[in-house]
């Protein structure tokens, strides 16, 4: 029988692997780790009857990746969606949120009325500056309504812009 050898080195961080296998007549694989400095730092043979290799190999990976798992940070968990994401706007709800808008001064700082209005309605700060050019309100500036310019350029039809495109998104002739 001929013997086959396979090797192959590679680099994780600041240690060099090797992996010798060969095959004669069983299957005989040597791994070595040496750091920078030259000193080892992994070692290890295993000795497997040849028609073993494959199915053995595939073990390996598996108990690898669950030890390389165990050292691994704990994944984060999915973020909580808003009560109300995905829920259909009512005109009343539209009704409050351009009144809140409107009433409150250009000295407002944006971001936390968003953030508020986010809270108070249960949906998030992006489905709120969405909604609130859809209704005719400038997103950008508390206490202002959605100039015709402004609304071409968000691509939005707000209130008193004009008549409705297409069908409205609110039940009982809300606006797009």
């Amino acid at each position: 029988m001929t013997t086959t050898t396979y090797e192959t080195q590679t680099r994780i961080g600041t240690t060099s692997y090797r992996l010798r296998a060969a095959a004669d007549p069983d299957l005989v694989m040597e791994l070595t780790g040496t750091d920078t400095s030259g000193a080892m730092v992994a070692q290890g043979t295993l000795r497997l009857p040849l028609d073993a290799g494959a199915t053995v190999g595939k073990l390996l990976a598996q108990v690898l990746d669950a030890l390389g798992r165990l050292g691994a940070p704990p994944p984060r968990p999915p973020r909580s969606r808003p009560v109300n994401a995905n829920q259909p706007w009512t005109d009343a709800l539209d009704a409050d949120l351009r009144a809140t808008w409107l009433n409150a001064t250009p000295a407002t700082p944006t971001t936390d009325l968003i953030r508020t209005l986010a809270r108070d309605h249960q949906r998030s700060a992006t489905s709120i500056r969405a909604r609130l050019a859809r209704i005719g309100c400038d997103p950008d500036v508390p206490g202002r309504p959605l100039s015709p310019e402004a609304a071409a350029v968000l691509g939005v039809q707000g209130r008193g812009q004009g008549g409705l495109r297409g069908e409205p998104d609110s039940p009982g002739g809300g606006v797009e």
